[in-house]
C-alpha cells in the first residue's frame, strides 16, 4: 500500500574532493562555462587539475556535494588574505549545482560547509563573483553576502598581461 507522505529526498553530503574526482571537477566545469554561455573556456584538463590541486602545493581546494551517493554539485576555492583586518578569508572560485537538483538545498549545503571550514580556520570572510544576469545572486543574498557596489572587477590576462611582463619599466 502507498504512503501518503511525499517521499523524503536523500540527505546531501558535502565532502573535500579528492584527487579520484578530478574528471568529475572538470565535467562540473565545462558544464559550467557552458551555462555562463563560454562553452570553449575552459582550457584545464583532469591532468592539470590533479596537479595543481592535489601535488606538492596545492594551488586550490574543492568540495563535492552528493546526494544518495551520486555528485550533485562542486565548489572550488582558494585561499586569500586582507591586511586590513589580517586575516585569511575563502574565495570561491567556482560553484555549480546539475540543474535538475537546483533549488533543492545543495549550493546551501556548499556554502554552509565552506562557513564552517572558515570559522574552523579562524578565517573572515568568504568572497566570490557572480555575473550580472545570474539568478543565483539572490541566494547569495538571502544567505547575507552583500554585493560590494563601488568595487568592480578588472582582469589581466592573455596579450595584455604579456605585453606588461615583458614591457620596459622606463616611462
Amino acid at each position: 500500500m502507498p504512503s501518503d507522505k511525499a517521499s523524503v529526498p536523500e540527505p546531501i553530503i558535502v565532502r573535500l574532493a579528492t584527487a579520484e574526482d578530478v574528471e568529475l571537477l572538470h565535467r562540473f566545469a565545462v558544464d559550467l562555462s557552458s551555462y555562463e554561455d563560454e562553452p570553449d573556456a575552459v582550457t584545464s584538463t583532469p591532468q592539470t587539475l590533479a596537479r595543481d590541486g592535489f601535488g606538492k602545493d596545492p594551488k586550490f581546494a574543492a568540495l563535492i556535494a552528493e546526494r544518495g551517493g551520486t555528485p550533485v554539485g562542486f565548489a572550488l576555492y582558494t585561499f586569500n588574505y586582507s591586511v586590513w583586518t589580517a586575516a585569511r578569508g575563502i574565495f570561491i572560485e567556482d560553484i555549480w549545482v546539475v540543474p535538475e537538483e537546483r533549488r533543492g538545498g545543495v549550493a546551501r549545503a556548499l556554502m554552509q560547509a565552506l562557513a564552517q571550514e572558515c570559522a574552523a580556520r579562524g578565517f573572515k570572510r568568504i568572497d566570490l563573483n557572480v555575473l550580472d544576469w545570474n539568478p543565483a545572486r539572490g541566494f547569495y543574498e538571502r544567505l547575507g553576502f552583500k554585493w560590494i557596489r563601488n568595487w568592480l572587477p578588472y582582469r589581466l590576462s592573455g596579450e595584455a598581461l604579456t605585453q606588461l611582463a615583458t614591457s620596459s619599466t622606463d616611462p
